[in-house]
């Protein structure tokens, strides 16, 4: 089953093409610092980057050693990537002999307990951030907590939504539209997002330690070497079932169709409790283990290859958000690092997932059963454990077909877009993307993940070593490239006032927590 570009056919006969440039594209990247012995980092997030409660740019994830680089979302993508070349110069001004991993999978870790939970300080916000991530300890591990990816953000252009709205004749208000056709792509990645995991997937052999707090799975792999699982034809086992799955989740029924289905479906999950959850307790001798025995915590707990984002306000949950407010963007979550480049992501990738992202917008969209989506959740976990594999089959609603035969058809569905982004920028860089990514498509030994293992077979390293080795040189890079003068200083301004900001918010009067968590969960802390 093929959709069409139904839209892209309407909007090339209306001559108001162009409006498809402009987008803006926003990055946020994941790193976990490393110490000189080749260890997670066990140190204090560094005090000169700012507070991670309440910086912009740069916060931590789930762990203490886990950065979280955010750039601003921009029109043109080479601003987005310079932005974050200028965050990852400032961050190694303040690395004190650490340095950023730049593969996705850790390594360095002997154990669950050798990975800090993020501390956000005394205030009651910072207090809910740290015992939602102890929430996650409980219930997947730490050591999968510790998986690095990098987010693509991507809001449609403002002034082409009057233009498909009027195009498409809809029934609908311009808002209505607007979040319709945010589903629209969402689910079309859902069907198609595999592909990214081909072409990018940069996780195909992982550290034998990864597994020493879950012995058991690692006779699902083969061994590299003594040090080193993998499969063999794999692209991204970030994206496997021992990556970011897990069983309660496996079972959720998330309503992709509709803006209020998915809102009342995940709505659903944060409010229904689940008894394994509720045996961990989630007050016990004053202290708190989670935030609540629900089966998720938080919208965040949700793991999905895209979530549909709005901006929430100070104490707004964010389905409500949405419910609110609509889609404002969506965030794209299938990307891994990429170990090549010092900043994890090239401007070839950006341009790709880009044109990939309209064409998704552009292209029909029919409503997903519960079928489609069990059949898309097993392409995405086939190509991220064999994508690479000769005549690795897909399967669609009618019928199978090859990785090849459906990836072509995508990339010939994608060139009219990738022309008409080009001619607004008067050079031909989105095509060049998408012919690269065409000559993956037809030898797999030129993807990021072939090449890993090719290059740690060259140099007889383990995962670990090459990972380690290819970072340090990143790291010597960043430090003969120190930030200029005017970006360091509008840097540390950043990092100061977000220092201000926090101790603003702990002088404040707190109210007990367990009011606070009541008051959040209830929406009428404002």
């Amino acid at each position: 089953m093929t959709h069409v570009n139904n839209a892209l056919s309407r909007l090339l006969a209306s001559g108001h093409q162009d409006l498809l440039s402009g987008g803006l594209k926003g990055i946020e990247k994941e790193s976990l610092r490393i110490n000189k012995s080749g260890l997670i980092a066990q140190t204090d997030h560094p005090y000169g980057l700012g507070s991670a409660l309440t910086h912009p740019y740069i916060t931590t994830d789930y762990s203490e050693a886990l950065i979280e680089l955010i750039t601003p979302p921009f029109a043109d993508i080479d601003d987005t990537l310079a932005y974050m070349h200028n965050l990852h110069r400032f961050v190694y001004q303040h690395l004190d002999g650490e340095m950023l991993l730049g593969a996705s999978m850790p390594c360095g870790i002997s154990s669950d307990m050798d990975i800090r939970i993020a501390e956000y300080g005394s205030a009651n916000v910072g207090r809910m951030k740290h015992v939602y991530r102890h929430g996650l300890w409980h219930r997947y591990g730490r050591t999968m907590q510790a998986i690095a990816g990098i987010h693509f953000n991507y809001s449609v252009p403002e002034a082409l939504w009057p233009v498909l709205h009027q195009l498409a004749n809809s029934p609908l208000s311009l808002d209505e539209f607007i979040a319709a056709s945010y589903f629209g792509l969402i689910r079309n990645f859902q069907r198609i997002g595999w592909l990214i995991l081909y072409l990018f997937g940069a996780s195909p052999a992982i550290c034998k330690s990864f597994f020493n707090s879950r012995p058991e799975l690692r006779k699902q792999f083969q061994a590299f070497d003594g040090h080193t699982l993998y499969h063999p034809y794999a692209t991204s086992l970030r994206m496997s079932d021992i990556g970011y799955k897990s069983k309660n989740q496996a079972r959720l029924r998330i309503d992709y169709n509709t803006l209020s289905g998915y809102v009342d479906s995940l709505s659903s999950a944060i409010n229904t409790p689940y008894p394994e959850y509720e045996r961990l307790g989630v007050c016990v001798d004053g202290e708190y283990r989670q935030l609540n025995s629900n089966i998720l915590q938080i919208e965040n707990e949700f793991y999905s290859i895209m979530r549909p984002k709005q901006i929430a306000q100070s104490c707004e949950k964010p389905t409500l958000a949405l419910k609110r407010r609509g889609v404002r963007y969506v965030e794209m979550r299938a990307l891994d690092l990429d170990l090549s480049n010092p900043i994890g992501v090239n401007g070839d990738s950006a341009r790709f997932i880009e044109a990939l992202l309209l064409h998704c917008l552009l292209t029909d969209s029919p409503e997903m059963t519960l079928m489609e989506q069990q059949i898309n959740n097993g392409n995405q976990l086939a190509v991220a454990n064999e994508g690479r594999r000769p005549d690795v089959m897909l399967a669609r609603p009618d019928g199978g077909i090859s990785l090849h035969d459906w990836a072509s058809e995508i990339i010939a569905a994608m060139q009219p877009i990738c022309v008409i982004l080009d001619k607004q920028k008067g050079n031909d860089a989105y095509q060049q993307a998408l012919i690269n990514q065409q000559q993956r498509i037809a030898d797999p030994s030129l993807t990021p993940s072939a090449q890993m293992l090719a290059n740690m077979g060259k140099l007889s390293q383990a995962f670990a070593g090459f990972a380690l080795d290819t970072s340090a040189s990143h790291a010597a890079y960043f430090r003969q490239h120190p930030l200029d003068a005017d970006n360091n200083r509008a840097f540390s301004e950043a990092a100061a006032a977000s220092h201000a900001k926090q101790r603003e918010l702990e002088n404040q009067e707190q109210l007990p927590f367990d009011e606070f968590l009541h008051r959040y969960f209830t929406q009428t802390c404002r």
